[in-house]
């Protein structure tokens, strides 16, 4: 499988490819309170697109 994805795995190492860490980190952060705000509700759909509205500029 390595072997048919060689040249993604390669591309994904190139330099201007990078994510920031501080970022990454910041989005998990973020993750892991509204999942724990919205700890007891079971409807992964409405955690996926609450997710996906925090990454939306601010107003």
């Amino acid at each position: 499988m390595i072997d048919r994805h060689w040249e993604g795995i390669a591309a994904d190492c190139q330099p201007e490819n990078k994510v920031a860490l501080g970022f990454v980190e910041g989005l998990n952060n973020k993750i892991r309170v509204i999942q724990r705000r919205a700890y007891g509700l079971r409807d992964e759909e409405d955690l996926r697109l609450k997710i996906l509205t925090c990454m939306l500029p601010a107003l």
